[in-house]
């Protein structure tokens, strides 16, 4: 692949040291202890923090010229208000600047926002939330699809009151013609493979577009986004989210077909639990599986984006050598194939 330019800096975590992390909270009156460990997450830096009295914490630094604050904001003012309606969910703690810190002293460290969910320090935005444990969903088991389902049925009648000002809107345009055309302008695709991607994806997205266009009306609400089993805690009081860093308006159906696994046959078996769940509680648009395909396709163009913009980041080929090598491009290709298939069934 050949180098493409990067769309934000190059290396933007690289004065992200432990000091810096423990100062920054320190600054917004957490007592740190010095336990700190990081979490697993590429497009931000997340760590449990431990603290004075023996609790943790876990503070999020966003990655630089991703999300405005706007956007951020709103993604916390979501959390608390799901949690503010019994939706299980963990809504950042407001931060507020402590006087006393030596740290606070410097004139960018400030929070902002009402109530201060977002701090700003160094250079850096940052969130602090409880720690919330829990182990990953059994997805084999009808039951858990099914308070899943519940879940996500409450989760949306939340969404559903009103719309996201500043967060993206996951359609063809937005989430897929606008990835496409950001490879091809970034040359970012192997000549020997540029061809027939670009021709797949081209077939593919129009397909895709073709499939929210028969619809009758698409009922746009927040959505988790992200759904994926990986954002799923499970504990013996049910699931929660630890994660709505990608919340966005889309159908519900986005925060359904990530879940299922496996053949055909399972995926139906699977998709039917969390259905029976879901209209427990709130009815669900059955017109809306005919966008689970065209919404897979979205997703695979979005991350090869998401890979290639994030390339300069040196955390990138570390976690994701493959992508560099010649025949990503062609699974790819092949991959959009056997959706074009899908969506022309």
């Amino acid at each position: 692949m050949r180098s493409a330019p990067p769309a934000l800096p190059d290396q933007p975590y690289h004065d992200l040291t432990p000091e810096l992390t423990l100062d920054a909270l320190e600054a917004f009156g957490q007592r740190v202890d010095g336990r700190l460990l990081a979490l697993n997450s590429y497009e931000n830096r997340v760590f449990q923090v431990g603290l004075d009295d023996g609790g943790f914490v876990v503070a999020k630094f966003y990655r630089p010229g991703r999300w405005s604050d706007a956007q951020i904001l709103e993604e916390h003012a979501f959390a608390q208000e799901l949690a503010d309606a019994e939706v299980p969910a963990v809504p950042p703690l407001a931060l507020r600047v402590d006087a006393a810190s030596p740290h606070a002293r410097d004139p960018q460290t400030r929070a902002c926002g009402q109530p201060s969910t977002l701090g700003h320090f160094r250079g850096h935005r940052l969130s602090v939330s409880p720690r919330r444990g829990g182990r990953s969903p059994e997805l084999e088991d009808p039951e858990v699809l099914r308070w899943l389902g519940r879940f996500l049925a409450r989760l949306h009648a939340v969404g559903a009151r009103r719309p996201f000002a500043h967060r993206l809107r996951l359609d063809v345009d937005t989430t897929g013609r606008q990835a496409r055309q950001w490879l091809m302008d970034a040359d970012a695709i192997p000549l020997d493979q540029r061809s027939a991607w670009l021709s797949v994806s081209a077939q593919a997205l129009d397909l895709a577009q073709a499939a929210f266009e028969r619809l009758n009306g698409v009922r746009w609400r927040r959505t988790h986004g992200d759904c994926h089993p990986g954002n799923v805690l499970w504990t013996p009081e049910g699931p929660h989210f630890v994660d709505l860093d990608d919340a966005c308006m889309a159908p519900a159906v986005q925060d359904l077909w990530m879940l299922v696994s496996g053949d055909p046959q399972e995926q139906r078996s699977q998709l039917h639990a969390l259905l029976d769940g879901y209209e427990s509680v709130a009815d669900f648009d059955w017109q809306e599986l005919a966008l689970i395909e065209p919404l897979r396709t979205l997703r695979l163009i979005h991350h090869s984006a998401w890979l290639a913009r994030r390339w300069s980041d040196p955390a990138f080929p570390a976690a994701f050598p493959w992508f560099d090598s010649g025949s990503y491009w062609g699974q790819q290709t092949g991959l959009l194939r056997q959706q074009i298939d899908l969506m022309s069934d």
